[in-house]
């Protein structure tokens, strides 16, 4: 099995549209802990100071090349208003990973970390990978969740990746969302694997999650994304 150490990363430009494989994934948590923003920042290199509010969701593209495959995420990026909570859980379904995101200068929406864990393991499959972004980096001077209880929350509740980013600075953003590709496309193996021993029966559980691009022309070069 490949590690994730092994494998070979390069971020390639939004509009490369050539994949051979494409994950959904949905980044949920409070309004104003900027999940627009580090959306936008790791997939089109830009930082708005002044951003409005998500209504309902708004999608990106996220491409990556991981040795030889080009994996595609699709980014769900929701709302987080309270108003539009039912409108989000038709997001959970078919997602390979949850990104739930807090502000380490907004202490509240780390306590609503639970509450959107809750949510994700009753609306999405069993299967789904989930991370633990603490964006705003930043402003660490305006610290209000200290480190080792996002680490203590993550080894608790069994996460499977945590780090803190800034949208703002850029620090990490580009880096969680190849990490969650690497992560998902080490679970393609595992299920390419699995499924190649003929010892399984059908009540065996697969990790969801992938689509792969069976129709795939020769590919274009890509450059990486500034």
């Amino acid at each position: 099995m490949t590690s994730s150490e092994n494998i070979k990363a390069e971020v390639l430009p939004e509009d490369y549209n050539q994949y051979d494989l494409s994950f959904k994934m949905i980044v949920i948590g409070d309004a104003g802990v900027g999940k627009s923003c580090l959306t936008t920042k790791a997939a089109k290199g830009i930082y708005e100071e002044i951003y409005s509010p998500t209504i309902g969701f708004e999608f990106l593209v996220f491409n990556v090349k991981l040795n030889d495959k080009v994996i595609k995420l699709q980014i769900w990026d929701t709302c987080g208003q309270e108003l539009y909570r039912s409108l989000i859980s038709s997001f959970y379904r078919n997602a390979s990973l949850a990104m739930m995101v807090y502000a380490i200068d907004n202490r509240e929406s780390f306590n609503h970390i639970e509450s959107w864990l809750k949510e994700v393991k009753l609306q999405s499959n069993p299967d789904i990978k989930i991370f633990l972004i603490g964006n705003k980096s930043d402003l660490e001077e305006k610290r209000k969740v200290p480190l080792e209880d996002a680490k203590t929350f993550k080894e608790e509740n069994a996460i499977h990746y945590f780090s803190e980013t800034s949208a703002k600075n850029g620090i990490n953003a580009k880096e969680v969302f190849v990490e969650a590709a690497k992560l998902l496309y080490k679970e393609h193996l595992k299920y390419r694997e699995r499924k190649a021993k003929p010892s399984l029966t059908d009540n065996e559980k697969f990790p969801l999650p992938s689509k792969e691009n069976k129709n795939k022309k020769n590919r274009k070069k890509g450059g990486c994304c500034g």
